[in-house]
């Protein structure tokens, strides 16, 4: 079984001997050939460049025996395509060139030939396809309506969220309207990496923690489940909402394949919270890659054997690498990972009750 094979297999909850694994930010700051790049180029040119973000998305498969390529991409896109773009501020963050506060700012937003707007992203994925070839699985990905709206309401990065659930709450047709040009932008967006060559889209609910479970059905859940209805017949999506895992019954009414945890609480807990209805995928803490190759290793098989007998598991970290990640502790990670036999394992213990 090849990689690509094994992703797919996860997704439809199969049982294997070990599970498939990708980390979020794999291509990025940790990685001295991704900052020699970005020493000579903005983000946002990486990002526009095909020939830049493939070989930026291929660079951690060069050095790790991954199972999957992620698109190096960003899920700002979208506000971009529909009119309003986004850049990096200088002590960090995004900033948007503008604010949604009004019907005519939602107005002036244009959903039309999103595709044809987005097609450098379609371009980089299609060369992507080419160099990774069929072994290894290729991820495409989107934004949830709620987390790029976020964005386009505060103007840029938000600590609080403060004026997003404020339009939610107290201009529910407004905020409304927004969410569902985005969604119908995202369906696109996400057609068109469908059709470029992606083998699973990924769906980042950055933010629906920041909702309460009785906002999150109408803030979020219920646009990334319009996603899911129109794409999910052609491809596993995986829905990762950071935050979310007390949202049970909403989660699983989004209708994904496979279900993104954080490190906030066991992933063998939240497979069973789902009711061994849906694969999984997580969530090694993030800060594990800043200690020792040991601690990673420790930490890993102690996830592993508590998932123990249970099918459906995409390894991976809770949230996205960060700039101080070690590489001895991503390779200490993969190989933890492509050395691990489940059958050796498993004891009366560690299968599901």
């Amino acid at each position: 079984m090849n990689s690509r094979e094994r992703l797919l297999a996860a997704c439809k909850m199969e049982a294997l001997n070990r599970p498939p694994l990708w980390v979020m930010r794999q291509a990025g700051r940790y990685l001295p050939e991704y900052r020699a790049i970005k020493e000579q180029h903005s983000f946002v040119e990486m990002v526009k460049t095909p020939e830049i973000a493939a070989e930026v998305t291929l660079q951690p498969l060069k050095r790790f025996d991954l199972d999957a390529a992620i698109i190096f991409s960003d899920i700002l896109v979208i506000p971009e395509a529909l009119g309003l773009p986004y850049f990096f501020r200088d002590k960090g963050g995004i900033e948007m060139s503008g604010k949604i506060e009004t019907s005519e700012d939602i107005e002036k937003l244009d959903e039309d030939g999103i595709v044809e707007k987005l097609k450098y992203v379609g371009d980089s994925l299609k060369l992507t396809r080419e160099q990774l070839g069929n072994e290894k699985a290729l991820i495409g990905f989107c934004g949830s309506p709620w987390t790029v709206a976020t964005y386009m309401i505060e103007g840029g990065s938000s600590r609080d969220f403060c004026r997003s659930k404020s339009m939610l709450s107290e201009k529910p047709k407004l905020f409304h309207l927004l969410l569902e040009k985005i969604t119908i932008a995202s369906i696109e967006y996400v057609k068109l990496q469908i059709a470029s060559g992606i083998d699973v889209v990924q769906i980042f609910d950055s933010w629906g923690g920041a909702l309460s479970i009785d906002e999150f059905w109408d803030g979020s859940a219920k646009y990334m489940n319009q996603i899911v209805k129109a794409v999910g017949d052609n491809i596993p999506v995986i829905i990762f909402s950071k935050g979310s895992h007390d949202k049970i019954n909403d989660l699983k009414n989004i209708g994904g394949n496979v279900y993104g945890v954080d490190s906030s609480v066991a992933i063998s807990k939240f497979w069973d919270d789902l009711g061994g209805e849906f694969a999984v995928q997580g969530n090694l803490n993030p800060d594990f890659m800043s200690t020792t190759p040991e601690d990673v290793k420790e930490e890993t098989l102690n996830i592993l054997n508590k998932f123990g007998g249970r099918n459906g598991l995409i390894f991976n970290l809770g949230h996205g690498i960060k700039p101080d990640g070690k590489i001895e502790c991503m390779q200490a990670l993969v190989e933890t990972i492509v050395n691990y036999n489940k059958d050796n394992h498993l004891t009366e213990s560690t299968l599901p009750q």
